[in-house]
C-alpha cells in the first residue's frame, strides 16, 4: 500500500544496535569486505560518469549523497568517504575552469528503528561532510524531487518490505508451514518471494528516479547469486528453520509461532536483477559487475560461533519482535550455534572464488 506522497507502509527490520558482542557494528566484517571489493569500481564509475559540470552549476557547489540502508556503521562511513574522495578527485579537473571544490551533505538512511545514536556517535572526527539522518523505508519516497546527486545502497535491497502474504496464508499452495524460508524445490513459495522482491524493487526504482538529479548516478550492490547455483544463505536460514521445529517439537515454543514466522529476505539471481531494472525502465544500467572473493585458506573457514554471532547481529531484532521473550531468543541462538557445528556448510577442499553479489551503476532514463 502506498500513501499519497509515495511512501510505502512496511515492516521494519533494523540491525542489532549498540557496540556489544552481538551488535551489527562489531559483526559486519563480511559486509566490509564487499565494500572493499566495490571501492575501485565505484570510484571509476564516478570519475567516468558523474556529470559534475552540470551538477555544480545547478546545486550551488553542494553535492548531496544518500546511503540507503546505512545501519550503524562503520561500513557506511567507508563507503561515503570513498564517494567523496572520488568526487573531489574529479572536481580537481574542473577547478581550472573556475569551479570551486564542492561541499558535501550526506544523508544516512535506514528504518525508523535503526540505532542512529550509535551511528552518529561513531562519525569520523575528520569527516568532510555535513551529516543528517533520514529515517524511513527506502521502498518509498524519502527526498524531494531532483535533490540527490549520488545514491548508494550496499547489501540492503535483499531485505523485503514485508513477508510475502501468500506464504503465511493457511490456504495452499504457497503456505510455508513448518518452514521459515524457501528452497528452489518449493516452487510456489519461491515464486511468492520473487514476486515480492519485484514489487519492492519497482517501488524503490520509481522513488529514486524522482529523487535523483539529472546527471547524477546511483550505485547498487545487491546480495545475489549466479543462476542455478547453491545458495549458501539458504543453507544458513534453513538450519535455523530446523532449530525452530526442534524447539517446537520439544514444547519450548509453539508450532503456531514457527508456522507464522518467515525470514523477509530474497536473494535473486544476478541476471534477475538486471531484467527487473530494465523492465522498470526508469534507469539505464551503465556498468555492472559480479563481485567475487577468494575463499579457501584454512584461516578463512567460518566456524559455528562466528556464523551464529554474525547472523544474530542481523536477525535478533526480527526474532525478538516475533518471539517476544528474550530468554526464548537466547535459547534459539544457543541451539542454532550447536546445529551449525553439526552441519557441513562450506567445505573448502581447495581455494575457490565465491560470488558476493552484483554491482549496478545506473543513471536516470530521462523522458
Amino acid at each position: 500500500m502506498e500513501s499519497e506522497n509515495g511512501t510505502q507502509s512496511c515492516e521494519t527490520f533494523p540491525m542489532y544496535g549498540g557496540q556489544g558482542q552481538y551488535s551489527y557494528a562489531q559483526n559486519s566484517n563480511h559486509q566490509r569486505k564487499v565494500a572493499d571489493v566495490t571501492k575501485h569500481i565505484i570510484r571509476d564509475a564516478i570519475l567516468e560518469m558523474l556529470d559534475l559540470e552540470t551538477l555544480l552549476h545547478d546545486s550551488s557547489d553542494i553535492i548531496r549523497i544518500a546511503d540507503l540502508g546505512c545501519s550503524v556503521g562503520p561500513n557506511t562511513f567507508f563507503i561515503v568517504e570513498n564517494i567523496i574522495d572520488s568526487v573531489n578527485l574529479k572536481s580537481q579537473s574542473h577547478q581550472e575552469h573556475g569551479f570551486d571544490s564542492p561541499e558535501f551533505q550526506v544523508f544516512f538512511n535506514d528504518h525508523v528503528g535503526n540505532d542512529f545514536n550509535t551511528l552518529f556517535k561513531s562519525l569520523p572526527m575528520n569527516k568532510q561532510y555535513y551529516a543528517a539522518a533520514v529515517p524511513g523505508s527506502f521502498h518509498g519516497r524519502l527526498f524531494p524531487e531532483s535533490s540527490i546527486h549520488v545514491f548508494n545502497s550496499t547489501y540492503a535491497l535483499h531485505w523485503l518490505s514485508r513477508v510475502p502474504k501468500d506464504i503465511v496464508d493457511k490456504n495452499p499452495p504457497a503456505y510455508n508451514k513448518g518452514k521459515i524460508y524457501y528452497t528452489n524445490e518449493e516452487k510456489e513459495v519461491a515464486e511468492a518471494y520473487s514476486a515480492q522482491f519485484e514489487r519492492d524493487l519497482e517501488s524503490f526504482l520509481n522513488s529514486r528516479s524522482l529523487e535523483l538529479v539529472p546527471g547524477g548516478i546511483m550505485t547498487l550492490t545487491i546480495f545475489c547469486v549466479p543462476p542455478d547455483s547453491k545458495n549458501g544463505f539458504e543453507v544458513l536460514v534453513n538450519v535455523m528453520g530446523d532449530v525452530l521445529v526442534d524447539m517446537a517439537n520439544k514444547g519450548l515454543i509453539s508450532h503456531e509461532m514457527v508456522d507464522s514466522f518467515n525470514i523477509p529476505i530474497y536473494t535473486p539471481a544476478s541476471e534477475e536483477v538486471r531484467v527487473l531494472i530494465e523492465k522498470n525502465g526508469k534507469f539505464k544500467i551503465e556498468k555492472s559487475e559480479l563481485l567475487f572473493r577468494l575463499f579457501g585458506d584454512l584461516n578463512q573457514q567460518p566456524n559455528a560461533q562466528t556464523i551464529c554471532t554474525q547472523m544474530r547481529a542481523v536477525w535478533e531484532g526480527l526474532f525478538k519482535k516475533h518471539f517476544e521473550q528474550d530468554d526464548v531468543v537466547d535459547e534459539i541462538f544457543i541451539q542454532y550455534e550447536k546445529k551449525l557445528a553439526e552441519t557441513t556448510l562450506f567445505p573448502f577442499s581447495k581455494p575457490s572464488y565465491k560470488q558476493l553479489g552484483g554491482l549496478y551503476v545506473m543513471r536516470r532514463t530521462l523522458v
